[in-house]
């Protein structure tokens, strides 16, 4: 059997840093200024990491600043929020929303914007990794974001466990956050978030086919 070599543990600097980031974003009243705002594109395909080096699958879209004009100035880092995935009626994981007549499925969801200082990412993307464990990839999927919020700055890292212990950190902000009422999407439970264009019927959408597995 041939030997791995254990992943090194964040600095402890690093980890210090970590153990001061809140676990809640925003108010209980609900996203301020200038959120919530929206973003939407076809999942395409990414850099291939997500999965095989950092066990977070991503879906990729365009950073369109004609199609998403705030994008430009907003600083490069992590969003959290809601994305919603035309799946189509094939694939394992289709349920549409219960919120609405939309075939649009809802998911909570963080966003890495920016280059990924520790890959020395020449192209700014945008990386999406939806809380939710997927039986298959959606490669063309339409997907819509509502970004709720920003939960840090990208940057650097000593090496690669303390890049995955953040993001996983980034996923139980988000996750935390986006449970009390006023972040949560209207019909579902005690939520008042309005989600609506998140659900909002789209024929194109609808008709979108299976893709490939996400990377």
């Amino acid at each position: 059997m041939a030997s791995t070599t254990p992943l090194a543990p964040a600095p402890p600097a690093q980890q210090q840093q970590r153990q001061q980031r809140p676990l809640l974003i925003g108010p209980p009243t609900g996203p301020e200024p200038p959120y919530p705002l929206r973003m939407e594109g076809r999942v395409i395909a990414g850099f291939g990491r997500g999965s095989k080096e950092l066990g977070i699958p991503t879906a990729n879209l365009p950073v369109d600043a004609s199609a998403t004009p705030w994008i430009t100035d907003f600083k490069s880092g992590v969003y959290f929020g809601w994305a919603s995935l035309a799946l189509p009626p094939s694939h394992p994981n289709y349920s549409p929303s219960t919120c609405s007549t939309s075939k649009f499925s809802l998911f909570p969801m963080v966003m890495s914007v920016g280059y990924n200082p520790f890959y020395k990412n020449t192209v700014r993307s945008a990386e999406v990794h939806v809380l939710h464990s997927f039986g298959a990839g959606f490669y063309g999927v339409e997907m819509r974001l509502l970004l709720a919020g920003f939960i840090r700055q990208e940057k650097d890292y000593a090496g690669l466990e303390a890049l995955i212990e953040d993001i996983n950190f980034d996923c139980e902000v988000a996750r935390q956050s986006l449970a009390r009422p006023a972040w949560a999407p209207q019909g579902s439970g005690d939520g008042t978030l309005d989600c609506s264009w998140l659900l909002r019927p789209s024929e194109e959408g609808e008709k979108t086919e299976d893709g490939q597995a996400v990377a």
